[in-house]
C-alpha cells in the first residue's frame, strides 16, 4: 500500500496585529540561536508551495517567481528529478527557486524539508498546500452512491487531502531539531524553529505570514446539495475543520499568521479532466486565471481573514 501511495499523491491541477520591531527581534533571538545570519535577510520574502510538480501547484510557483523579482520560492514534490516543469523553472530562476523532496504520506520527508528550509532560509512568509487527490484508476473513483463507498478510499483520501497538509503546517509552525523524547529534560523552546511565526510579513507587502490550504467547495457541508463523492467531500471537510482549528490556535497565541482555505474553482487540470463533461465552458478555468485570483486573495489577506474559507472570486464559502 505504501509503495502504491507514492504514485497517487499529486499537485492540484487544482493574527492579530502587526509585530513591533522589538518583538520581531526578540523572536529572532529566540528562534535563530544557530542561524541568525540568515534571519529575515531574504528580500521579497520566502514562499513554500507544497504539491508543486504540476497543475495549480506548479502555476503558483511560476507566478510567485514572475510577479516578485526579489522573492524566493521553495517548491516541494515527491520526485524532484522527475518534475520537468519545476526543473524548467529552476533553469530560469536558478537563485530564487529551491526544489525539495516532500511526500505528504511520509512524515519524515515533511520534517526533512522543514529542517532544510530552517537551515537555508531561517523562516517562511507564505505556505501554500496545493496537493490533493480525487481519482486514481482502479483504486479511487468519486462515489455516486453509498454502496460504492470503500474504507480504503476514505482512508487514502483523508491521508492525502487532510492529514498531509496539517502535518506540513505543524512543521512550518513549530519545528524541532530533536524530538521531545530525544531531548528529555533538556527539551525547551530554544530547540523550536517557528518558521512562519518568525517570518511574519517581512519582505512582503503584508503585515502577516499566510497559510493557504487548497480546499474545494464540495467540502462545504452547508453547500452540499448534490451528495455523492463521499471520500473527496469528507476529506476536504476534514481539511476545512483542521485548518479552522489551527486558525483558532493562532488567534489565541496572537501570532502574526493568517490561516485560510481557498477554492480554486473547476480548473482545467489532470485532476478535473475526467469530470469536465458537464462543466459549462464559462465555469472551467485555466490554471493561470485561477492562480492569479487566488494570489490576489493571499496578497491582500488581513488579520481578520484568519480562519475564513474563500472561493476564487473572494466570496466566502459556508462551512
Amino acid at each position: 500500500m505504501q509503495n502504491k501511495m507514492k504514485v497517487w499523491v499529486m499537485g492540484y491541477r487544482s493574527l492579530v496585529g502587526v509585530t513591533p520591531l522589538m518583538s520581531l527581534r526578540r523572536n529572532r533571538t529566540f528562534a535563530f540561536t544557530s542561524s541568525s545570519d540568515s534571519a529575515l535577510k531574504w528580500e521579497g520574502g520566502v514562499s513554500m508551495v507544497q504539491g508543486a510538480s504540476r497543475g495549480i501547484g506548479l502555476e503558483f510557483v511560476k507566478q510567485l517567481l514572475e510577479k516578485n523579482e526579489l522573492g524566493h520560492v521553495i517548491a516541494t514534490c515527491r520526485d524532484p528529478n522527475g518534475a520537468t516543469g519545476l526543473l524548467d523553472l529552476k533553469n530560469k530562476f536558478t537563485e530564487r527557486l529551491n526544489i525539495l523532496e516532500l511526500d505528504v504520506t511520509k512524515e519524515s520527508t515533511i520534517e526533512a524539508s522543514a529542517r532544510s528550509i530552517k537551515e537555508r532560509y531561517g523562516y517562511l512568509n507564505l505556505l501554500i498546500n496545493a496537493s490533493g487527490i480525487l481519482s486514481i484508476p482502479n483504486v479511487l473513483q468519486p462515489e455516486t452512491t453509498l454502496n460504492r463507498v470503500e474504507k480504503s478510499s476514505l482512508m487514502l483520501a483523508y491521508e492525502v487531502n487532510a492529514v498531509g497538509p496539517i502535518l506540513v503546517i505543524k512543521f512550518g509552525l513549530q519545528f524541532s531539531n530533536r524530538s521531545r523524547e530525544q531531548s528529555g529534560k533538556n527539551f525547551s523552546k530554544q530547540h523550536m524553529w517557528p518558521l512562519l511565526k518568525v517570518g511574519g510579513g517581512s519582505g512582503t507587502n503584508r503585515d502577516v505570514a499566510v497559510i493557504a490550504n487548497l480546499s474545494a467547495r464540495v467540502g462545504s457541508i452547508g453547500d452540499n446539495r448534490l451528495g455523492g463523492w463521499h471520500a473527496y467531500r469528507s476529506s476536504k471537510t476534514a481539511l476545512n475543520q483542521l485548518t479552522k482549528t489551527v486558525s483558532v490556535e493562532l488567534t489565541r497565541k496572537r501570532d502574526q499568521i493568517v490561516c485560510i482555505l481557498l477554492h480554486p474553482g473547476t480548473v482545467d487540470t489532470d485532476l478535473s479532466r475526467p469530470f469536465q463533461r458537464n462543466v459549462p465552458e464559462c465555469k472551467l478555468f485555466t490554471k493561470e486565471f485561477s492562480v492569479q485570483k487566488l494570489l490576489h486573495i493571499i496578497e491582500n489577506a488581513k488579520s481578520n481573514d484568519n480562519g475564513k474559507f474563500f472561493a476564487w472570486d473572494g466570496q466566502e464559502i459556508p462551512w
